[in-house]
């Protein structure tokens, strides 16, 4: 029986919208059950790692049965919150974040790119691959107008502290952060760091060391 989870590791943690992807693709298949066997072929993650993420997710399986495909993904999706949107900003319409806007999480996930922030776009804003973007200046009023929630931050290290700072004002409740900056923010928003240098040099030293 599975049940909602009050505190699991964060490896596990970053791997349930993986489980939840490939989950769908099975389901999508006809597929009505699975074992840590298959998903762990399919994902390319050790089945024992599977078994472990799940039994912390109390979702226990039976043996010789293996999981139901539909139990599980009933239950991703309201752990992931999959039938309800978040809202999402960006700030920093450089390259990489250009790249955002024209892919956009709604295509694959539950969240969506609403509105963006650049300091070459005018205070009265435009229209970025089809984005609302306004000028920086107008972060707080923006962020509560469109009901954001979370934040990427792809701004110049400079100006990372300062936005952030900025937006610790607001209801915001994350940022994902693609600067190389260690953001200093109050308990109540949640950061993710993603430094593409430091994933990089260890990728690099991952592959020296076979």
């Amino acid at each position: 029986m599975l049940h909602e989870p009050s505190k699991i590791p964060q490896a596990t943690t970053k791997r349930l919208p993986l489980y939840y992807r490939f989950l769908q693709n099975f389901a999508n298949a006809g597929q009505k059950r699975i074992s840590s066997q298959e998903l762990s072929e399919a994902m390319k993650i050790d089945s024992a790692t599977i078994r472990r993420d799940f039994s912390h997710l109390g979702a226990l399986g039976k043996k010789g049965y293996g999981y139901d495909v539909q139990d599980l993904l009933a239950f991703f999706r309201k752990t992931l919150d999959q039938d309800e949107a978040t809202n999402v900003a960006l700030i920093g319409v450089g390259n990489l974040g250009s790249a955002f806007l024209k892919y956009n999480f709604q295509r694959n996930h539950n969240t969506k790119i609403v509105l963006a922030f650049d300091s070459n776009s005018p205070l009265e804003g435009e229209k970025i691959s089809e984005i609302d973007t306004f000028h920086p200046d107008r972060i707080e009023e923006k962020i509560e107008e469109y009901g954001i929630e979370l934040v990427i931050l792809t701004v110049p290290s400079r100006s990372a502290q300062e936005v952030t700072d900025r937006l610790a004002k607001t209801n915001i409740k994350g940022i994902l952060n693609f600067t190389p900056v260690r953001i200093s923010v109050p308990d109540h928003i949640r950061v993710q760091t993603i430094d593409l240098s430091v994933e990089l040099q260890t990728l690099i030293y991952q592959i020296k060391q076979h």
